[in-house]
């Protein structure tokens, strides 16, 4: 279960591919923190 282990996430970090045990972000949550940084550099 180290860097080596295609299916271990650690393995997906270090190899930089996606899947089930290592998933994208979400658009919406993409578009949240967007929102959330945005209203940041108002205040």
């Amino acid at each position: 279960m180290g860097k080596g282990d295609i299916k271990s996430r650690r393995g997906k970090i270090w190899r930089g591919s996606y899947g089930k045990t290592r998933k994208r972000r979400s658009l919406l949550r993409k578009l949240k923190l967007q929102k959330a940084a945005a209203q940041k550099k108002k205040a």
